[in-house]
């Protein structure tokens, strides 16, 4: 059915009055030619053929109608940069019976190549109810995907609620909804739609990455509520193994903090800051690690914790900052963050006699961020698609056709790295600023440790006993031991199967 209907569409073109006078012409011949290489499922020759007849002069009055055949295709040549170009071409004409397919055809190849700006090109200019059903699943995510990106979250939310239940865009559609409701100031809707995520993945591995991250969109919205218990045993339920663990203890650690638990807190803490983390960019977790020392009275861990903060993170904002100011071209940028993931999967890694050109906790932050993650997925695709040109047949490779798809794909990688290499810059600024915000905060703190001190030593002098402020100030190990915990005592080595695991257990000092 799928190559009928293109034979089909092909031969509508002619225009049945002319069928015979074309067949009778060296072009009618060719064209004829063109849709028997359709019906055998031959699209390099088809494609070769409509690409020529698009450029023959005689056939001017029918260039639309061939750029349209050839997008096709391309797209079922998976080829769909080169075929999304032609529909383009043929919306921007905006005058032809082809616009509407052209519109159809340019949102299923946009989405093919998850190409943000092609998809808000045709989105803008598409009709819901024109696009075929099958698809309009896949329209509304993409629509409310984009509202969600502009902030038009009830707009989002209506979009989105759109998604039929079999859609294989359902999931992702839920999980966005939940997500536009917690930017509406609603977390407790967003919890709703973030369990039902859950409970729709019931199945899935306790691993699966989308039921994992609706873990953590529900505790998130907990502690958005202010519902410090619910957020951490929302939060306990993320698995070790996921890549959301170390995010997951973080979070949950300033959840303990503003609930008192700052034994829990600080278990957290033990695991966080082991060597097993220390390339992740988590400079706010040190900070929080000695605000709670501050309220234990722990001065001398405090400090040692925020000298650690300067070491790690002031080199860290010296490079960045001389990166930043000697380093101009974006596809520089692009260039050596890929050489640093490059250069991080070959065996025997070690980021700290390595010369990377961007310290290697930065760059880890920055794939992780959602428009770097896309750009450089997108780039992927264009090479992947720049290698099936080079795989056709010798006579499509080097004639025009050939030539014309390895220029327009060039472009667009260079484009494309020139665009994810501007991405990369705006985080590192980010970053920088972050990292500025952060050692003004650490001064704050310092202030405080030295004040605390001497209130401290005044209250000492004098006799005056501190209230407590833990709420598990009382646990002593006899209550793990007698709950079914073996007890090893930390003597200062680290290892994989302990971490998680840890229970702080010391008393406050300010007694």
């Amino acid at each position: 059915m799928k190559w009928l209907s293109l034979i089909l569409s092909a031969v509508v073109l002619l225009g049945s009055a002319r069928t015979f006078a074309y067949r009778r012409s060296r072009l009618g011949r060719d064209l004829q030619l063109a849709i028997e290489d359709v019906r055998r499922g031959n699209f390099a020759a088809s494609s070769y053929r409509f690409f020529e007849l698009s450029l023959d002069p005689r056939y001017a009055n029918r260039r639309t109608q061939m750029r349209y055949m050839l997008g096709l295709m391309f797209y079922d040549m998976h080829m769909y940069q080169l075929a999304a170009f032609q529909f383009i071409d043929i919306i921007r004409d905006g005058n032809n019976p082809f616009v509407s397919k052209s519109l159809e055809k340019l949102s299923l190849a946009a989405d093919k190549l998850g190409d943000d700006t092609l998809l808000n090109y045709a989105i803008s200019r598409i009709k819901v109810e024109d696009f075929p059903r099958a698809h309009r699943g896949m329209l509304y995510f993409r629509i409310g995907e984009f509202q969600l990106h502009n902030q038009q979250y009830n707009d989002a939310i209506k979009s989105l609620l759109q998604v039929p239940d079999n859609s294989p865009l359902f999931d992702k559609s839920l999980y966005l909804t939940a997500l536009s409701y917690a930017e509406e100031n609603q977390p407790l809707t967003a919890v709703k739609y973030f369990q039902e995520l859950i409970d729709d993945r019931v199945g899935a591995p306790p691993t699966d990455v989308t039921r994992t991250a609706a873990i953590m969109g529900k505790a998130r919205s907990l502690y958005q509520n202010k519902n410090w218990s619910a957020a951490i045993q929302t939060y306990r339920q993320v698995p070790r193994d996921s890549k959301y663990w170390s995010e997951m203890l973080f979070e949950s650690s300033w959840a303990m903090f503003r609930s008192g638990r700052f034994r829990e807190a600080m278990s957290n803490f033990q695991t966080l800051h082991s060597p097993y983390f220390e390339n992740s960019y988590i400079p706010e977790s040190l900070l929080l690690r000695s605000i709670v020392y501050l309220y234990l009275c722990k001065y001398s861990e405090m400090e040692k914790t925020l000298n650690l903060f300067d070491r790690i993170y002031q080199p860290v904002y010296n490079s960045i900052n001389n990166y930043l100011n000697n380093v101009m071209n974006d596809d520089q940028y692009f260039t050596d963050v890929v050489y640093t993931m490059i250069a991080a999967n070959k065996k025997g890694f070690n980021p700290a006699k390595a010369r990377l050109p961007i310290p290697y906790l930065v760059v880890r932050k920055i794939v992780k961020e959602g428009d770097f993650h896309r750009s450089l997925s997108y780039i992927k695709k264009l090479i992947i698609e720049r290698r099936h040109v080079l795989e056709m047949p010798p006579y499509w490779r080097n004639g025009a056709i050939g030539r014309y798809a390895m220029l327009t794909l060039n472009l667009r990688l260079s484009r494309a790295r020139e665009e994810a290499g501007q991405q990369v810059r705006n985080h590192m600024l980010e970053i920088r600023s972050d990292l500025i915000n952060l050692f003004e905060q650490e001064g704050f703190i310092r202030y405080e440790m030295l004040n605390s001190k001497k209130q401290f030593l005044k209250k000492e002098i004098a006799g005056k006993i501190l209230p407590s402020t833990q709420i598990n100030q009382k646990v002593s190990r006899d209550f793990y031991i007698q709950n079914g915990y073996q007890y090893w005592p930390f003597r200062g080595e680290y290892w994989l199967d302990e971490l998680g695991d840890y229970f702080y257990l010391g008393t406050s000092s300010c007694d």
